[in-house]
């Protein structure tokens, strides 16, 4: 028994440790935090555009969908690879002038005293809008070069009397003359009539009819100002130079409208020559060289202040006619989201963008069953040989502010896109926020 006694005992003993084991275990989870926050939930969507994003006529598809109030991303189609944009580039070119040069911010175009008797010399300061009819042009409103001319005869003879003017001097240098025209650029752009050299003086932006928004361009769009100007003095005869003015003594000066208003004649029709002045003046108000090899620099500066981050892009001009230029499709839509909340001025933009079936290049857009979201895409189109773009905000079907960005790109794509990046958008419209990346 006392033998027995002692093996039990020992057993109990030698149990001891192994029992002390899942106490320990128990008092640790006894002690386990719960997590502060339970993981969100994710939402399930179920309304897909996957087959209008496979249209055949998109060929290849760039597009990016936001929800506009709580920034989640909704579709997704190489959204984050930069890529040509056509003139959805506008678009920032806008957002640049404005946070560079401001909503009032108005372009100076003089008349100086010459450098020697019987000479006056024109400046011009990048204003394209300067007219040279006293009625209608494509911009309403512009300055007239015949009150410039006027103000400037009456100011010279006051100065100099009995003095006649016997020669004027063009001073187009407010950037480099040769550079004007991107060798990326297609020269049909000047003869079609979408398209001006880039020179810092010019009338009409150019065109062959200063009333006709597309009208053929010159090759020499320095001397038709000169030419304009010229006639509107009234001396005929007098030599007719360029060059740099030397003097600071200001005869005569006109102003163009704000660029607020520039903006609502640039977004609407989309203005490529109005887009390239706006590029050059961008430049010139950071400092820098008002060149074309400029602007990517110039842009990257004057986007930084809105908050999207710029990373992967290239700026080749301001018009977006550049198969050059490189812009992530997620960044136009991110920076859609500024311009429909109106920051930093941003609503200019907003405001002057077309609307769907309504008006601008948009008018005769959407139609058939896209017609369903008519009315509710404000956009900016975009279109070059390779690439019809568009990029905006939907006010969906279901009430949900969404903002987007839609590039179909490739060699021999035809006008057929636009009717299929429509369907996409409509697509888009009718599934609001219940839109799936699938």
């Amino acid at each position: 028994m006392l033998g027995t006694g002692a093996i039990f005992a020992g057993a109990a003993l030698g149990n001891s440790s192994p029992e002390a084991a899942p106490s320990a275990v128990q008092t640790a989870e006894s002690v386990r935090v719960a997590p502060s926050e339970l993981p969100a939930a994710i939402r399930l969507r179920t309304c897909s555009v996957a087959a209008l994003a496979a249209d055949p006529r998109l060929m290849s598809l760039n597009g990016y969908v936001m929800n506009a109030t709580t920034g989640e991303v909704l579709f997704d189609h190489a959204g984050t690879t930069p890529a040509r944009t056509g003139s959805v580039l506008k678009v920032l070119t806008a957002a640049a002038a404005l946070a560079t040069l401001g909503p009032d911010y108005r372009i100076s175009t003089k008349v100086v005293d010459g450098s020697r008797p019987g000479s006056i010399v024109l400046v011009g300061g990048g204003d394209i809008t300067l007219s040279r009819v006293d009625g209608p042009s494509v911009y309403n409103g512009a300055a007239k070069i015949s009150a410039l001319a006027s103000a400037a005869k009456t100011a010279y003879e006051t100065l100099h009397p009995g003095v006649p003017i016997t020669e004027v001097v063009l001073d187009a240098t407010l950037w480099n003359s040769s550079d004007r025209w991107d060798s990326s650029w297609d020269r049909k752009e000047m003869t079609l009539g979408y398209h001006s050299e880039i020179t810092a003086l010019q009338v009409d932006g150019d065109r062959d009819n200063p009333a006709q928004t597309n009208s053929p361009r010159s090759l020499d769009a320095i001397a038709r100002a000169g030419a304009a100007f010229v006639n509107a003095l009234g001396v005929p005869g007098v030599t007719v130079s360029r060059g740099a003015a030397v003097s600071t003594s200001v005869l005569a000066e006109v102003q163009s409208q704000p660029v607020s208003t520039l903006i609502t004649q640039m977004l609407p029709n989309s203005d490529n020559a109005l887009a390239e002045m706006f590029g050059r003046l961008i430049s010139l108000s950071e400092g820098l060289d008002g060149s074309a090899a400029s602007l990517n620099g110039a842009y990257a500066t004057a986007l930084a202040g809105y908050d999207v981050p710029t990373t992967g892009i290239a700026i080749r001009d301001g018009s977006g006619l550049s198969a050059l230029n490189a812009v992530p499709a997620s960044y136009i839509a991110s920076l859609m989201v500024k311009i429909l909340a109106g920051t930093q001025n941003l609503n200019i933009i907003y405001q002057s963008l077309p609307v769907a079936g309504k008006s601008g290049t948009l008018s005769s857009r959407f139609t058939g069953a896209s017609a369903v979201a008519r009315g509710a895409v404000t956009a900016k189109t975009g279109w070059i040989d390779t690439a019809y773009t568009l990029a905006g905000v939907v006010k969906a079907a279901d009430g949900t502010n969404l903002t987007f960005a839609v590039y179909a790109i490739g060699d021999g794509i035809r006008p057929n896109a636009m009717a299929a990046i429509d369907a996409l958008i409509a697509g888009v419209f009718s599934c609001g926020d219940n839109l799936s990346n699938n």
